[in-house]
């Protein structure tokens, strides 16, 4: 394993641990039948959902693209063309 694909691996592997910590709050909130802070979580659980298949995405592209410069350069584009959207969190 080269060192981007060890740098992608243990990106990946730290939003696993980012889910797990999000849903131990969300489990101690489902004990304590604190439903606002569940639903609060609700969108935490979502965004980090979605990093992991971010993460998990990446992985694959970049072992589709390999040493390939303008696979990898396609790739570089299309993460600098993302766009944040501000989460909305109406309770």
């Amino acid at each position: 394993m080269h060192r981007k694909e060890k740098r992608m691996f243990y990106a990946k592997k730290h939003e696993q641990y980012v889910t797990s910590l999000i849903n131990n709050i969300y489990a101690a909130a489902d004990a304590a039948k604190d439903y606002r802070t569940m639903q609060f979580l609700d969108w935490f659980v979502k965004e980090q959902g979605e990093e992991e298949k971010n993460a998990d995405d990446m992985i694959k592209k970049y072992e589709l693209y390999g040493s390939d410069a303008k696979g990898l350069y396609a790739l570089n584009q299309e993460l600098l063309g993302r766009v944040y959207a501000a989460p909305s969190l109406v309770l």
